[in-house]
């Protein structure tokens, strides 16, 4: 039996519905058992107990929320070297963009060596005054199931559905096409990486 430990920090509501559709998703595999906790109770032996993870979180100031940063932080030198090779897959619930907290993610989890089984899920709610972004959110379901959201600045990612779709185990045996890069673009030369911006 494989373990899906889902870590999300949400305080609108927007992140934790797409936490608990991908949840139910993975729930509806006999051979998967799901774990879904909040970031602030998730800890390095919750990483080191399953054997995927997905990361869940509402972008604040172009960045992730500062109680997930807090569960990278706890975590990332206990599980670091540990939890190498084991897949994940992570959403944003924005406001606007949600490119950054994606960035952000990913350098944390190149160094713990993990790898990605989708695209990211970014979500934007186009909440952009201060009553706005602190309503609770309601993401309707037909968002939260799509298998590529896109905030309409021509940039389209996803991860809904995958979980529900897939097979978890088939998730955990995803492998990258030779000669491509994360996101599926044709690789480039290391150095050719360092000079753009």
């Amino acid at each position: 039996m494989k373990t899906l430990l889902i870590v999300y920090h949400s305080m609108t509501g927007g992140t934790l519905q797409m936490a608990q559709a991908a949840a139910q998703g993975a729930m509806s595999e006999a051979a998967v058992t799901v774990r879904l906790l909040p970031a602030s109770q998730a800890d390095a032996d919750d990483m080191l107990t399953a054997d995927g993870y997905l990361f869940a979180t509402p972008e604040y100031l172009a960045a992730i929320s500062g109680v997930l940063k807090d569960f990278f932080d706890r975590s990332y030198y206990p599980v670091l070297d540990r939890v190498n090779g084991r897949p994940y897959g992570l959403m944003v619930c924005a406001g606007s963009d949600g490119s950054n907290a994606v960035r952000q993610i990913e350098r944390i989890v190149t160094g713990w060596r993990l790898r990605p089984v989708a695209e990211p899920l970014i979500v934007c709610t186009r909440a952009q005054t201060a009553a706005e972004i602190m309503r609770p959110k309601q993401i309707d379901a037909a968002e939260r199931a799509l298998p590529r959201v896109g905030c309409g600045n021509g940039k389209r990612s996803g991860y809904g559905g995958v979980l529900k779709r897939r097979r978890p185990a088939a998730c955990v045996q995803h492998r990258r096409q030779p000669g491509l890069g994360r996101r599926g673009q044709a690789a480039q030369p290391a150095a050719t990486r360092r000079n753009q911006p």
